[in-house]
């Protein structure tokens, strides 16, 4: 049977159907992504990841880092190897499709950052062009400096970008604040609207809304030479089933 291509809009608005975390709780699945490194790189790892949190890197200092064996899914860590599983950004577009809020997500790609602010986006592949994520494309090519901003303030990490009707502010509001509550640190930038957002256009009547690429430590860890495999968007996991940064 030939199966139709699905583009990463469409597969964004699938797993957001399935979403069903709520912040203020802290329950429910969430989307999440598995980048498989060297077991024998898992203390390079580990410390990169705090490195990468504390500069305002990662979406959240959740993470797990799982031993060989550990199924997700369908999915198995092969043996040698440890998986890191880390929250998908496009989790906030799963939260804004639930509180009703009209949006559009546009794409993902690398943004400068000079002086430990965002500056533009320098490359972007929108999502209803692409059936791969483009934020995996774009680290698998070398294109990011992640390691360059943790430690100087300058350089280029991975971003996305979605644009949600200006009426619908006040909820956009909502979800941000809830989310950052629960831990979640990754927003880059909150446009006006009817203005573009780090160099990237919105529809007329819409604001956009910038968040860091939840694979940006994995991508530090492959500019060390270190071999990593990272899978965006795996599928949906209990948050329960993820720890905490400070538990390694």
């Amino acid at each position: 049977m030939i199966r139709p291509l699905k583009f990463i809009n469409h597969q964004i608005e699938e797993n957001a159907i399935k979403v069903t975390y709520n912040p203020t709780e802290n329950t429910g699945k969430v989307i999440y992504n598995i980048s498989l490194i060297k077991s024998e790189d898992l203390d390079y790892s580990i410390d990169i990841y705090n490195e990468a949190f504390h500069a305002g890197l990662c979406l959240s200092d959740r993470v797990r880092f799982a031993e060989q064996g550990c199924k997700f899914g369908d999915y198995k860590i092969p043996a040698g190897h440890t998986g890191i599983i880390t929250i998908c950004s496009l989790t906030l577009d799963a939260l804004l499709y639930k509180k009703g809020v009209p949006l559009n997500p546009i794409g993902g790609g690398l943004v400068e950052v000079r002086k430990m602010t965002p500056r533009r986006f320098t490359a972007m592949v929108r999502y209803e062009y692409t059936t791969i994520d483009p934020i995996t494309v774009m680290i698998s090519h070398g294109n990011t400096s992640v390691q360059e901003v943790i430690h100087n303030g300058n350089g280029t990490i991975t971003a996305n970008i979605r644009e949600c009707h200006m009426e619908a502010e006040p909820s956009v509001f909502e979800v941000l604040d809830d989310l950052n509550e629960a831990g979640f640190s990754g927003i880059l930038d909150v446009g006006v609207p009817n203005t573009s957002l780090l160099g990237v256009p919105v529809t007329p009547n819409y604001m956009g809304i910038a968040m860091v690429g939840g694979t940006n430590p994995a991508a530090a860890i492959m500019e060390s030479g270190r071999g990593v495999e990272i899978n965006s968007m795996k599928g949906l996991i209990a948050i329960s089933e993820i720890g905490y940064l400070r538990d390694y």
